[in-house]
């Protein structure tokens, strides 16, 4: 660019010197100043045109067309072209880099490498923001990785299955890998990050059972088959069967459970006249009604479509079975709409369970040789006929695709008013057009899987409640230390409830009483919905 414009000044130089000898061999006596020399030249590089001073001689004439033309041709046409090149563009590149950097900034510790952007990880980015915790996303298009970069994301221009990516991540000081691409990619991306720093942990989705075992071999400390456990999670909702706890995670002594409640004696009772807590010793920490949570108070009533979400022990949820499984609630099949992953661990949960089901699906490669499957679309009014729709008590929607499960949860909302339907969503966004739509719960592929990676990365179970609903630590600062949990008031300034604290001798005291006095750093674990959640964390975090 330099060389370009010195060539550039000495021509212009040069004309406006030979524009003095042409004026004087034209006659001119009185002359032209320097400047006069340097206008003339510029008017006419830049093709500006003549006016005042012009040339009479064939000689001034030819003189003129020489300065015309090389002005054209380096003004007008191999100037933009080089200020561009080696110009504009550099200082663009550069821009860009900065908008989409090639390594992390080497300050940042204890951060979270996503490998791919889709509908977990974004809900996972949600929740890492919400407690202020670092992380950066991989993206190998440039684009891409710019537009991700407009919309506030923290990204690097990065392949993640590229060897020397993980030269620029501050791997050895990240807490942890996300990575939910295909098996096959996982598999690649595991077995390059465990060579970097094998102490990382590393976390990856599997869409095939057979991966799993595999992503494991790679190095990957947990591998999550999200179809499995969304399926299960649907399952759980239903209410058929009898009315046992079923259990969803646990962390330490403390078990996690749901139950309905539905045919028992509990139906129409308050909490407080339930005697739960008294008599088993377990805690009604959730109510669920028709998809909606519940914060419970002793007055809180228990209806038939309840589902209590329970904390205890296991031989507090044992001593519960054994007075509550003698309630049977229904008989009736179970229709699942959907023989996809989720689809087909529903089923098996469900048969695990001894709860008969009717699975409907399009395609012949899902559908099994026995009465419990039905070949056809179930927008088809006769294929839902022959599922049993009138007669059953639960609906599962479990397609992949969020616009069909909409208009499939409208469609058996009209046919069974009474029916509970419980749905899967994949986008997050969708939830409460899918309530609107008569789903009595909605479970979402995004927040389930987003939820269970950060259980993970705070070294939880990946526990899997429901859509919307955490389960979290949280160490007693000064802000809590000292108080008792009735005057903390926390369930009813933030809705979490306190369900156990950490002690000592490394016990766990389960559903803590409301004289309970917190310690100075003891970990105490609460349930909550993400809201409440957040709340707690801006009232009682440093």
């Amino acid at each position: 660019m330099l060389k370009f414009l010195g060539v550039l000044v000495a021509m212009y130089i040069t004309y406006s010197i030979a524009f003095h000898y042409i004026a004087i061999y034209e006659g001119v006596e009185e002359g032209y100043s320097w400047i006069t020399g340097f206008y003339w030249t510029l008017v006419t590089m830049s093709t500006l045109g003549f006016g005042d001073i012009v040339f009479h001689s064939d000689l001034g004439r030819i003189f003129s067309m020489v300065v015309l033309f090389s002005g054209v041709l380096f003004l007008l046409i191999l100037l933009p072209f080089t200020f561009i090149e080696f110009f504009y563009a550099p200082w663009l590149k550069a821009q860009n880099q900065a908008r989409a950097p090639k390594k992390v900034d080497e300050a940042m510790k204890d951060h979270v490498i996503i490998t791919h952007l889709d509908s977990i990880t974004e809900a996972l980015i949600k929740k890492l923001n919400a407690y202020k915790i670092d992380y950066v996303i991989l993206e190998p298009d440039l684009q891409e990785a710019l537009d991700l970069s407009d919309m506030d994301y923290n990204v690097v221009n990065l392949d993640p299955t590229d060897f020397d990516t993980y030269k620029y991540l501050n791997i050895e000081d990240a807490s942890m890998i996300v990575s939910t691409g295909s098996d096959t990619e996982n598999t690649n991306i595991t077995f390059t990050a465990e060579d970097f720093n094998p102490d990382i942990k590393i976390v990856t989705t599997a869409a095939s059972p057979d991966s799993v075992d595999v992503l494991q071999l790679a190095g990957a400390n947990h591998v999550l088959q999200m179809g499995e456990i969304l399926g299960r999670a649907l399952a759980r909702r239903t209410l058929g069967g009898d009315a046992r706890v079923h259990v969803i995670g646990h962390i330490d002594r403390l078990v996690i459970g749901e139950s309905t409640v539905q045919q028992t004696p509990l139906v129409g009772k308050k909490i407080k006249e339930s005697k739960i807590r008294e008599k088993i010793g377990v805690s009604i920490v959730g109510i669920w009604e028709r998809g909606k949570f519940i914060d419970p108070t002793p007055e809180t009533v228990i209806h038939e479509e309840s589902v209590l979400v329970l904390a205890g022990t296991v031989d507090q949820f044992r001593t519960y079975d054994e007075l509550m499984s003698i309630y049977h609630v229904s008989d009736h099949p179970v229709v699942i709409i959907g023989g996809g992953r989720v689809g087909r661990a529903a089923s098996k949960s469900l048969e695990d369970r001894g709860i008969d089901y009717r699975m409907i699906d399009k395609n012949p490669e899902r559908i099994e040789d026995d009465e419990r499957h039905i070949l056809g679309d179930a927008a088809d009014i006769s294929v839902l006929y022959r599922a049993g729709i009138q007669e059953a008590h639960t609906a599962l929607i479990t397609t992949h695709d969020d616009d069909v499960n909409i208009y499939l949860t409208i469609y058996c909302r009209q046919l069974s008013p009474e029916m509970q339907i419980i749905s899967r969503t994949t986008y997050e966004k969708n939830i409460n057009t899918m309530h609107r739509a008569g789903a009595d719960f909605v479970m979402s592929y995004a927040s389930m899987g987003a939820n269970s990676f950060f259980n993970i990365l705070e070294g939880q179970d990946a526990m899997v409640l429901a859509e919307g609903l955490n389960v979290f630590n949280h160490r007693v600062n000064k802000k809590l230390a000292g108080k008792a949990l009735k005057q903390c008031n926390i369930r009813n300034e933030t809705g979490c409830t306190v369900i156990a604290i950490n002690c000592e001798d490394d016990s766990m005291q389960v559903n803590p009483g409301p004289d309970t006095i917190l310690e100075l750093n003891r970990e105490i674990v609460l349930i909550g919905s993400f809201e409440g959640e957040v709340a707690f964390n801006d009232k009682y975090e440093p």
